[in-house]
């Protein structure tokens, strides 16, 4: 029987899940998926990592889990399979509290929609009445006098909702992000202004050697997810189709856990501190 889960990715740093090039002022964006406009790790970067992590293992085992190599890759698929990991936190200055880790009712329906595919039960979605509020749990650390909210420049009205308190709860019990006392519910709205102005650009250089200064066309930007942002990505564990291997669905998805256990390095920019994450795998058979 197939073994499904979530991995939930907490980035220690800033993470750079790249497309190449851009087209705007940003020269090196992040991935965002087309419709939504909302970044993404792609799946296949995940997988690629956990393959490479698997590299001790034996060649039939390594096969079986994740498929052959590329010029065998007709004889049979691999046992593995990695969704994309969607965004669910965004962590976003606050004047109160250092940053809040804000999300809105459309990123918590899918999660909840996937969530439910691997049997957990999530608190119920709570609705934000408009663009200009912000739900918190009682007693949160971003909630500023007058009952305002303060996350970049907005200036925003604080609701304390047990809806909010439920999620946060929920996702405090199961992650190690710092979301106690951090989670912001907003609008959907104003969480895509977020998503397009609360991520990290940095400029980058190289230096002529000899003069010291900028290279020509050597000053670039790229655009990361900040670090203590969340992501999940759906798991699915499948029997080994490797003739002379046979591997459970059960056993499939103990080998791949065990790849998730302590830091890994996810996207580009590694050799300078980017994409450095921490995993968790919760429900299914976790």
């Amino acid at each position: 029987m197939d073994q499904m889960a979530l991995i939930f990715l907490h980035a220690l740093s800033p993470l750079h899940a790249g497309t190449g090039q851009g087209i705007g002022a940003i020269d090196l964006p992040i991935a965002r998926e087309k419709a939504t406009g909302i970044p993404y790790l792609p799946g296949s970067s995940l997988k690629g990592v956990l393959r490479d992590r698997a590299a001790s293992w034996d060649r039939d085992t390594l096969f079986a889990v994740f498929g052959p190599d590329t010029e065998s890759a007709s004889e049979h698929a691999g046992a593995v399979q990695v969704g994309d990991a969607k965004l669910l936190l965004l962590p976003v200055r606050s004047l109160y509290g250092v940053f809040a880790l804000v999300t809105s009712p459309y990123l918590l329906e899918r999660f909840s929609r996937e969530a439910g595919m691997v049997g957990l039960q999530v608190p119920g979605v709570p609705q934000v009445p408009g663009a200009e509020h912000a739900l918190l749990a009682p007693g949160s650390r971003v909630l500023g006098d007058g009952g305002r909210v303060y996350l970049e420049d907005l200036d925003l009205k604080a609701r304390e909702e047990a809806g909010a308190k439920a999620w946060e709860d929920w996702l405090a019990e199961r992650l190690e992000a710092p979301v106690g006392g951090r989670l912001a519910v907003v609008h959907d709205d104003l969480m895509g202004y977020l998503l397009e102005t609360a991520t990290e650009v940095v400029a980058r250089i190289r230096l002529d050697d000899e003069t010291k200064t900028v290279a020509r066309g050597a000053l670039w930007y790229e655009e990361s997810l900040p670090t203590e942002s969340v992501l999940y990505s759906l798991l699915r564990a499948e029997a080994s189709r490797r003739k002379g291997k046979d591997l459970p669905a059960e056993a499939v998805f103990a080998l791949v856990k065990g790849l998730l256990e302590g830091a890994v390095q996810l996207g580009g920019k590694a050799t300078v501190g980017r994409g450095l994450c921490a995993f968790k795998v919760v429900g299914g058979g976790a």
